[in-house]
């Protein structure tokens, strides 16, 4: 009787729910089973979900293989029907302790192959099932699911549902504990982060929630908030970023695109000014701060115009850590219905030209720190991360987990080294 194997595919979301579902099949007492947590932000994405699967069962023949995630709920079909799969379900279910003891060895009564229901009526989140995960380091705390917008590129509304957020006395609480654990660092995360609170009485911000969580948990050392849509920033979070030290200075923003007409056409809601003006006003505030980015390259009628001004993006925002995404057809949204697509070679062109000015922007990056004095939170013996979450070599072990202040004395492609 073996314990389940969890697969994880896509955003740090996932990787959190892994956790809880692991807690959960757990106390249902499931076994001699391999669950694979699929990620549906791309038709790449899926074909590696497939592959993935296909993978496990040659490694676990005699295992029952479970499929849930993002992909399961936006096209459970797919997954039923390949041989391989014995049970699907859904982003809701997968955080039901029902659903997990109807899949345990010893459970009476039929389960069904497939539990996907209607995402859209879900109302809750689920992240008080667990106190964050991560490292010794540092923990990863859910504070807001879903996403009430609807970019024609993206299909993930609809593997995650309307925006709902985590009261703030819940996240607060379980920061606490987390403390009490002995995390020095705490990541905020959700799909779409900047709208946390907009379902909640009083409708409160995310600086609002910032804010409580620096002032309630004083013994916090380090609050990093994961990838934000700038346009949704507000005073309050603004206001954090330029008088709380706690607060660490990185932001991972969903620009996605330096052009305003394909700006418009993603159905994004900001412009390329709106994009510079909020990096240059956080850097005034906060001259420490780095920035990273999802950019996707090659969306449908994208000109060699208009990708030139996404490449100019990176150095007009100063941005450092670039996620770049060739663009891929995705069914089911908008985007996939124009009809100038763009040819793949030259889409993997664009995304290798955006990838080298990263690359470059990481270069400047790093040279620029050699000779300071940072505070790095050690992920292992040998490695740990500034608190502009740049990667730092230590060739003298440390204690994992800890908070070592040391200078710079030189660099690698991606490194800084002590």
């Amino acid at each position: 009787m073996n314990p389940p194997k969890f697969t994880t595919l896509g955003c740090r979301l996932n990787a959190y729910e892994t956790e809880a579902m692991k807690e959960l099949s757990q106390q249902a007492g499931l076994t001699d089973a391999v669950v694979v947590n699929t990620c549906a932000v791309t038709a790449e994405a899926v074909r590696k979900a497939r592959q993935e699967i296909r993978k496990l069962r040659r490694e676990n023949p005699n295992a029952r293989l479970i499929v849930t995630g993002c992909a399961a709920q936006t096209e459970p079909e797919t997954f039923a029907q390949m041989d391989e799969v014995d049970a699907v379900i859904g982003n809701t279910e997968k955080m039901q302790p029902a659903t997990w003891k109807g899949m345990a060895a010893d459970f009476i009564g039929e389960t069904e192959a497939v539990q996907v229901d209607d995402i859209m009526s879900v109302t809750e989140t689920a992240g008080h099932l667990i106190d964050g995960f991560g490292t010794r380091s540092r923990a990863y705390v859910q504070v807001q699911n879903g996403c009430d917008h609807r970019c024609t590129f993206c299909i993930i509304p609809y593997g995650r549902g309307n925006s709902r957020s985590v009261p703030a006395g819940v996240v607060v609480d379980q920061i606490k504990r987390l403390v009490d654990k002995g995390y020095n660092e705490v990541v905020l995360t959700g799909v779409d982060l900047t709208s946390w609170g907009a379902d909640l009485p009083a409708e409160p911000r995310l600086g609002d929630l910032v804010m409580r969580i620096l002032t309630l948990v004083p013994d916090l050392p380090r609050l990093r908030i994961s990838s934000i849509d700038s346009i949704e920033v507000d005073e309050n979070l603004m206001q954090a970023i330029a008088t709380e030290p706690r607060l660490m200075p990185h932001l991972h923003l969903s620009l996605q695109h330096g052009d305003d007409l394909i700006l418009k056409r993603m159905k994004r809601r900001h412009l390329r000014d709106d994009a510079i003006r909020f990096t240059e006003d956080a850097q005034r505030l906060r001259p420490d701060m780095t920035f990273g980015a999802d950019i996707i390259a090659g969306f449908p009628t994208e000109s060699e115009e208009h990708f030139e001004n996404s490449l100019r993006l990176v150095k007009d925002c100063n941005l450092t850590w670039l996620h770049v995404f060739p663009y891929s057809k995705r069914d089911g949204t908008p985007a996939a219905r124009i009809p100038q697509q763009i040819n793949g070679t030259v889409i993997k062109d664009r995304a290798a030209r955006l990838r080298a000015a990263g690359d470059a922007q990481v270069s400047k990056h790093l040279s620029e720190q050699i000779g300071k004095t940072h505070h790095i939170l050690m992920e292992n013996p040998h490695m740990g991360r500034t608190e502009q979450f740049t990667e730092v070599s230590f060739t003298t072990p440390q204690s994992e987990g800890q908070i070592v202040t040391a200078a710079i004395t030189g660099q690698t492609a991606d490194q800084l080294i002590v």
